[in-house]
C-alpha cells in the first residue's frame, strides 16, 4: 500500500521534468529568430502546443497612449491591431498595472474579466517584462474552469521571460541594425547559456562568453544569498582582492547598480569614493544588475584595467545580455530545485540511495587524488520488521524519520547521511578513519537506544558497520561490501552494537 503515493509522486515528478525539459527545448527555439513577427508568432505556438490552449494572444505596450494593443492571438476570433486595452482595464491591465500574473479560475466570478468569448471559463495574463519594464503581456484563457494550475502559472510564467528576452532582442535588432556583430554575440550567449543547466558551470560560461563577445579584462558574477552579495563566478587577467564565496561590500558602484536596476558605467573608478573593486588593477567598469521577473538575483561586472573602456552606447547590447544571464541563471536554479528532489527520499526527507552512488563516488575520485582517507558506515534498526509487526507502518515510517532527524542532529556538515533501503541507512564521512567512523557509529547508537520514539513502547537500537578507504576497499563495491559485511556480524553478535572491517580481519 506504501507504493501507490511514491508511484504517484515519481509520475508528478517525470511529467514535471519532462514538461521543463520542452520549455527548455521551446526557449532556445524562441531565441534563434530576432524577426519580431516571427517571435511572437514562436510564442504563441509554444503556448498552444506546450499546454494544449485554445485561445492565447500577446498584447504589446503602446508607451505613449499607456494601452495595450493586440499584436498576435490565435482563437480570438475578429481581433486585430485596433483593439486596444487601458491600462485600468481587464485582466491584462491589471497584470501590466501591478507587474505580477493575474489568475482568474472562474472568469464569470471575476469583476476584472472584459467579457469577449462566451467560451472562456478561466484565464491567466503575465507581463512581458525587460528590466523591470513591461513591455506587453501574454494572455492565455481556458474553456475549462481553474484549468492553470501552479505548475502551469510557474511555467508560463518561466516561458514568459524568456519570450520577454527574445520580444526585447527583436526590438533592438529592428532599431540598431548596424550594432549586427554585437546582436549576433548577444544571440550566441543566449543559446549556450539556455543550454547550460548547471549552475557553477552557468556562471563560468557567462563570464566566458561576456569578455569575448564585449571584451573588457574580467568579468564576474555576483549574486544574493540572502542578505549577502556573494562572488559566484569570475574570468579574466585582473588580480582577484576576493576569493570565490567571500561577500562583497554593496558600496560604490554596486550599490548605484542594484539599487536603480540599471547598468552603471564609470570610467574612472580610482576617482569613485567608496567603490570597493574586486580586482586589484580595475580602472574602469560596467556594472548590470541582473534582474529576473521584477527580482535582483546579483550582478554581472565588465572590468578593465584601462580608463574610458566602456561606452555608453555599448549599454544597451550588455542590458539584453544580463537579462538573458539572469533568465539562464533563474532556470538553472528551478532545474536544480526540481533535480534535488529526485535525490530525497520520500520518507525521511533525508538523501536517497541514488544520491548514496552519487556521493561516494565523488567521494572515491577525490580522494585518490589527493590521498585522502574516508569511511562509509552502514546503519540498520534493528528488529525492524518485528517493530512493524507490532506497532503498525505508520510507527515504522515514524521511527525512519526520527532516526534521520538523529543522524542529521549529530553528523558533521561533510557527512553524507541517505536512507539505503528498507531500515538501512548509509553514511559518508570525509577525511575519517575507520576508528573515528566507529566511534561516530558508537555515538549514533547510544543516542538512538536513549532516544524515547513516541509511537514505539519500547527502546529501538541499531547495528553498524564500518570500512575505510582504502583500507578496507578501494572501489565502491569494496568498500560497500566490506561495510555491508561488518554490519552482518554486528548482527551476528546480538544486535545494538559497532564492528568494524579491520575487526573482522583481524579474526579472521
Amino acid at each position: 500500500m506504501k507504493c501507490f503515493p511514491l508511484a504517484g509522486r515519481h509520475k508528478a515528478h517525470s511529467k514535471r521534468m519532462q514538461r521543463i525539459a520542452i520549455l527548455y527545448d521551446a526557449s532556445q527555439a524562441l531565441l534563434s529568430t530576432f524577426d519580431l513577427n516571427e517571435v511572437l508568432s514562436r510564442i504563441l505556438g509554444i503556448v498552444r502546443d506546450v499546454f494544449h490552449l485554445s485561445k492565447g494572444a500577446i498584447l504589446l505596450l503602446d508607451p505613449k497612449t499607456q494601452e495595450l494593443y493586440l499584436k498576435t492571438a490565435f482563437g480570438w476570433e475578429a481581433a486585430d491591431e485596433t483593439t486596444r486595452v487601458p491600462l485600468c482595464s481587464g485582466l491584462t491591465g491589471a497584470a501590466a498595472r501591478t507587474r505580477g500574473p493575474v489568475y482568474a479560475p472562474d472568469v464569470s466570478q471575476d469583476p476584472r474579466y472584459i467579457p469577449s468569448m462566451a467560451s472562456t471559463r478561466s484565464e491567466v495574463a503575465i507581463p512581458l517584462m525587460v528590466r523591470d519594464e513591461v513591455v506587453g503581456v501574454l494572455d492565455c484563457q481556458s474553456e475549462t474552469l481553474d484549468f492553470f494550475d501552479d505548475e502551469t502559472r510557474e511555467l508560463l510564467r518561466l516561458l514568459s521571460t524568456q519570450a520577454s528576452i527574445a520580444l526585447s532582442n527583436a526590438r533592438l535588432y529592428s532599431l540598431e541594425q548596424r550594432r549586427r556583430a554585437q546582436l549576433e554575440a548577444i544571440n550566441t550567449i543566449a543559446r549556450q547559456t539556455t543550454a547550460v543547466l548547471e549552475i557553477s558551470e552557468l556562471l563560468k560560461q557567462v563570464c566566458s562568453l561576456v569578455l569575448e563577445s564585449f571584451g573588457g579584462d574580467h568579468a564576474s558574477v555576483l549574486l544574493f544569498e540572502d542578505d549577502r552579495l556573494v562572488l559566484r563566478a569570475h574570468q579574466g587577467r585582473l588580480t582577484p582582492l576576493f576569493k570565490v564565496g567571500a561577500e562583497m561590500p554593496q558600496e560604490g558602484l554596486l550599490a548605484r547598480a542594484l539599487n536603480s536596476r540599471k547598468a552603471v558605467v564609470e570610467t574612472d573608478l580610482r576617482q569613485l569614493p567608496g567603490h570597493q573593486s574586486g580586482f586589484r588593477e580595475t580602472a574602469s567598469a560596467v556594472c548590470l544588475p541582473l534582474v529576473s521577473f521584477g527580482q535582483v538575483l546579483g550582478a554581472l561586472l565588465l572590468e578593465s584595467a584601462s580608463c574610458d573602456a566602456f561606452a555608453a552606447e555599448d549599454v544597451s547590447a550588455l542590458e539584453s545580455v544580463s537579462d538573458i544571464c539572469a533568465t539562464a541563471i533563474q532556470n538553472a536554479r528551478h532545474f536544480e530545485r526540481v533535480r534535488q528532489m529526485a535525490y530525497v527520499d520520500g520518507v525521511t526527507g533525508i538523501f536517497n540511495r541514488r544520491y548514496f552512488e552519487l556521493r561516494i563516488a565523488e567521494e572515491l575520485a577525490r580522494s585518490t587524488r589527493h590521498g585522502l582517507t574516508f569511511s562509509v558506515i552502514m546503519l540498520d534498526i534493528d528488529h525492524f520488521k518485528r517493530l512493524n509487526d507490532d506497532f503498525g507502518h505508520l510507527a515504522g515510517d515514524e521511527v525512519l524519520r526520527q532516526v534521520a532527524a538523529i543522524l542529521a542532529q549529530q553528523l558533521r556538515k561533510s557527512d553524507v547521511a541517505s536512507r539505503y533501503g528498507g531500515e538501512e541507512f548509509a553514511i559518508i564521512t570525509p577525511e575519517t578513519g575507520v576508528e573515528g567512523a566507529a566511534a561516530v557509529s558508537d555515538k549514533l547508537r547510544r543516542v538512538m537506544e536513549s532516544w524515547h520514539f513516541p509511537s514505539v513502547e519500547r527502546p529501538v537500537t541499531v547495528s553498524a558497520g564500518v570500512a575505510e578507504f582504502p583500507a578496507q576497499g578501494n572501489t565502491r563495491d569494496q568498500l560497500v561490501q566490506s561495510a555491508d559485511e561488518a554490519l552482518y556480524a554486528a548482527k551476528q553478535s546480538g544486535r545494538n552494537c559497532v564492528v568494524t572491517a579491520q575487526m573482522l580481519r583481524r579474526t579472521s
